[in-house]
């Protein structure tokens, strides 16, 4: 397993829908590990029969305020091996193999006014965020929540309360399936017209996300005022140490030297400058990064997640594989780290 991986016991299992349930943490000693910002994700190992475990990414909708635990909120999908064993077999007492949090679908600004649009199970991270934002921000939050029916709605009691507790700042819109259809991408425009100067988080199934976004397109939402969380099921094992990914490797033989010359490297990671001068194509920036000791985020090391994302400030890289970000996140200078290789003499980058 991999050394940057923990042992969580299990606290509770609480049943939100009828195939929601919300998983409780008990990060421990390791809690200094388990730093978080509202939004952002753990990846989690799931035993499996047929290849051990598989790895899958669910939502944190717990609220770091309170330095309490970690709890991750998990819809059961039809056919989802990981969400079935997750809401009917995880159990009180039982212990998960977890990565620390990852992920960039996060306010910067705990006090700018929020434009919030939750589908279904998206209403994770977004909950998340909702909490912080009350309990540590001034801002003011509108949430449009989609569902297919009033059984569906995950939270209900909860969004209800807060909203109660802060009539000021928290108004809570629900759209049902059942009684209105699917919202239509003329409607999440006419609604999200009246919040044009505000921060939008998207996050749901793919078609109601596509619609979302094309409508805050169509306003005009600045990319860097327009966020979007989406999830690829994992196709590697980030569990794994390197040693297991390159099974017959000769421990006593050296590495053979990445290819190129050398590339004069930047990183700013959570408040830190580093900088190196022996970067070589043919190595990523995770790898690279870990040679040297450096814990930067990842989860899937296959270019299928977004846990790893730096910003490029200067210089150029080129990534080996993308499945998650789009044209306008390249334009905005977004990569993944765990797929970047140097393009050019100097590199610049920040995790930020």
């Amino acid at each position: 397993m991999s050394e940057s991986s923990f042992e969580l016991e299990v606290l509770d299992v609480i049943e939100e829908t009828g195939d929601a349930r919300s998983v409780v943490l008990d990060p421990g000693e390791h809690r200094e590990h388990f730093a978080y910002t509202p939004g952002q994700f753990l990846t989690v190992a799931v035993p499996s029969d047929r290849t051990g475990l598989v790895a899958r990414s669910y939502s944190l909708s717990s609220t770091p305020v309170d330095d309490g635990p970690l709890t991750i909120t998990v819809k059961r999908t039809p056919d989802g091996y990981a969400s079935g064993w997750i809401c009917s077999e995880l159990r009180p007492g039982d212990r998960l193999r977890v990565l620390p949090p990852s992920g960039i679908f996060t306010p910067k600004d705990l006090d700018a006014d929020l434009l919030l649009f939750a589908g279904g199970s998206g209403i994770t991270p977004v909950m998340s965020i909702i909490r912080t934002s009350l309990a540590r921000g001034s801002g003011r939050i509108v949430l449009f929540y989609a569902n297919r029916d009033e059984r569906s709605v995950i939270f209900g009691a909860a969004l209800k309360e807060l909203a109660a507790e802060h009539p000021d700042r928290l108004q809570v819109v629900h759209w049902l399936e059942s009684v209105q259809g699917l919202p239509s991408q003329d409607q999440l425009r006419a609604f999200a017209a009246q919040y044009v100067e505000r921060d939008a988080f998207v996050c749901g199934p793919a078609p109601f996300m596509a619609a979302t976004v094309a409508a805050l397109k169509e306003l005009e939402f600045p990319r860097d005022r327009r966020h979007q969380e989406k999830f690829v099921s994992l196709g590697g094992n980030p569990f794994e140490t390197a040693a297991e990914r390159e099974p017959g490797a000769d421990e006593d033989e050296p590495a053979a030297a990445p290819a190129g010359p050398s590339v004069h490297l930047q990183v700013e990671l959570d408040g830190v400058d580093y900088e190196y001068d022996d970067w070589r194509p043919g190595t990523t920036l995770l790898e690279h990064l870990e040679s040297k000791g450096v814990k930067a985020p990842y989860s899937c090391r296959e270019g299928e997640c977004s846990a790893c994302a730096i910003r490029l400030l200067e210089g150029e890289v080129t990534m080996r594989a993308n499945d998650v970000l789009e044209d306008e996140d390249l334009a905005d200078g977004i990569r993944l780290g765990c797929q970047s290789e140097p393009a050019s003499e100097k590199v610049r980058v920040t995790y930020s």
